[in-house]
């Protein structure tokens, strides 16, 4: 086993809190190999580079020797994880979060060692708690405790409603701890209050307290919002060699550097002098693009098929290709305004936007430059509209 103090080292990269290092460092001296939760609620089949961040510090810990255990929460997504949101999540059926979970399991294999992880199912005790008992966990936590959450603070102030099956959540993901002995729970910060209630829970439980290692919320490709399937700004870890990587180069700068510290193993001190060169205008911000890309889409199809979307890339970006997943947008023949066929391909969030665009000379029709937002089109046959060189959708008569 490597040292307490070398695993820190390793452990604190890309964390945003230890609650606490100190006990983390106790529980190393004393234990060695730590108990180490990871909860997931499968409420989409699909996996991102956001669920990745933690992942990859899962697979840290594994590698420094430690027991990863994944709680599949067939009951916890049932119910729906409330942190964040601004409304109720919708309840889903048992079936289906267990097909979920199945695809769900597969991908997360790609980042986290199977042979040294543990899967259970959280449905496999909380289908056997008695009504008493579960009144019993309820005691636990007061009603001011859950009102202290600032996404049910903001729903209550709202007069939006809150269900009493939403207060149920923390109280599950408590208890999970409890049942495993959790030595160590990861998330996002986002689950900070989770986390804690699991440790109170633990202590009135007569066990150690759960440290909590939480890592960043990773933005998605608009680089403004949490990576979300909802927000359309994700990128899978089922996508194509392709795909990924022209999402990831067509990424705004101003996420280059966290992708680089949460995504991949780049040395931070290299990392902080090729940011300092971008800075400074010694590297153009491309450049770090295409080193981030050929990184990330690597550890997920290889490095011979990072090459190739790579030149792929460059033919996209020269406009001499247009990406896989570009979108393909049906209309009836006839004539169609050009501000109309950028709203409905999504490509613009307004009007506005639309004649900004056109008026400084970046949408284009069949290669030809726009010049009129006025300007209306002739749709026969097939079309391809771009906005710049990254967005583009082809146009199809009925």
């Amino acid at each position: 086993m490597v040292s307490p103090q070398d695993q820190i080292k390793v452990l604190r990269r890309g964390v945003l809190e230890i609650l606490s290092e100190a006990e983390l460092i106790k529980k190393l001296e004393s234990k060695g190999q730590l108990r180490i939760k990871y909860g997931v609620d499968p409420t989409t089949p699909d996996v991102h580079l956001g669920h990745s961040v933690v992942m990859r510090k899962l697979r840290q810990f594994q590698d420094l020797g430690h027991h990863v255990i994944l709680i599949v929460g067939d009951y916890t997504a049932t119910v729906g994880d409330p942190s964040g949101k601004t409304k109720a999540r919708p309840m889903l059926q048992h079936s289906e979060v267990l097909e979920n979970a199945s695809t769900y399991q597969k991908q997360l294999f790609q980042v986290v060692k199977e042979e040294n992880t543990e899967i259970v199912f959280n449905g496999t005790w909380f289908s056997k708690l008695s009504f008493a008992e579960i009144t019993k966990l309820m005691s636990q936590i007061t009603v001011a405790q859950m009102l202290e959450r600032e996404d049910f603070q903001t729903r209550y102030r709202g007069g939006q409603p809150i269900s009493l099956h939403e207060f149920l959540y923390p109280i599950m993901q408590a208890y999970d701890s409890v049942v495993i002995r959790s030595d160590v729970e990861l998330g996002g910060m986002d689950q900070k209050f989770n986390v804690i209630r699991g440790r109170e829970m633990q202590r009135d439980h007569g066990q150690d307290s759960q440290v909590g290692l939480f890592m960043p919320i990773l933005l998605g490709t608009d680089g403004k919002e949490k990576m979300s399937k909802s927000l359309g700004n994700t990128i899978g870890l089922s996508d194509s060699p392709q795909v990924m990587f022209h999402k990831l180069f067509s990424l705004p700068d101003s996420v280059i550097e966290d992708y680089f510290k949460l995504l991949t193993d780049v040395n931070e001190d290299d990392l902080r002098l090729k940011m300092l060169q971008v800075k400074k205008g010694e590297v153009h911000p491309n450049t770090l693009k295409e080193e981030l890309a050929l990184d990330i889409v690597s550890q997920y199809h290889g490095l011979d098929h990072a090459n190739e979307a790579a030149q792929k890339e460059k033919k996209v970006h020269a406009g001499d290709a247009l990406p896989e997943d570009t979108l393909e947008l049906k209309v009836l023949a006839g004539k169609h305004s050009i501000l109309e066929l950028l709203t409905q391909t999504h490509m613009i969030s307004s009007n506005g936007e639309g004649r900004r665009l056109i008026q400084n000379g970046g949408i284009t029709w069949d290669g030809v430059k726009v010049s009129d937002a006025k300007l209306e089109l002739e749709i026969q046959g097939e079309h391809i509209l771009r906005v710049g060189k990254r967005k583009c959708a082809r146009i199809v008569q009925v």
